[in-house]
């Protein structure tokens, strides 16, 4: 028991990175889908396009930095808590990843057809981050409290 214990504490050190990870995978890859299409239908703004489909990539770097923050020895007292605050904001920064990719197509698909609208657009993703942000500042400041050694 005890070393499954220890493997749920593993898990939860990388889980946050990992997850994040796939989160902005599949959010950078809806956004970039949405931006390739607007590509082909305008003649302009291509950067903004390729600017707004790599939003989602924040919540991977978001993920690592959580990931350094539980980095410790895991121990039967500590992997309980590095699994909890491990995988639950990494879930949390995946879930944030994959909404805002679907914010940026959004927002790709209107600024297309009005080119006018392209900053006010973007609002839902930015508060998509905020999520993202509350997860990795909460995760960051519960990880204080799980044992170091």
């Amino acid at each position: 028991m005890n070393d499954f214990v220890i493997v749920l504490g593993w898990i939860g050190l990388y889980a946050p990175m990992a997850l994040g990870a796939v989160g902005s995978i599949m959010g950078c890859a809806v956004a970039g889908q949405a931006a390739i299409g607007a590509m082909l239908d305008t003649d302009s703004g291509y950067g903004r396009y390729v600017g707004v489909s790599a939003m989602p990539s924040s919540q991977v770097i978001y993920g690592i930095v959580v990931m350094f923050t539980l980095n410790r020895p895991v121990t039967a007292e500590a992997a309980p808590g590095l699994f909890a605050v491990g995988v639950l904001a990494g879930l949390a920064l995946m879930a944030s990843a994959i909404y805002q990719g679907q914010c940026c197509a959004s927002a790709i698909h209107a600024s297309k057809a009005k080119p006018e609208i392209f900053g006010l657009s973007v609002a839902p993703a930015a508060i998509v981050e905020g999520f993202a942000v509350f997860a990795f500042i909460f995760a960051l400041v519960i990880s204080a409290g799980i044992p170091q050694a």
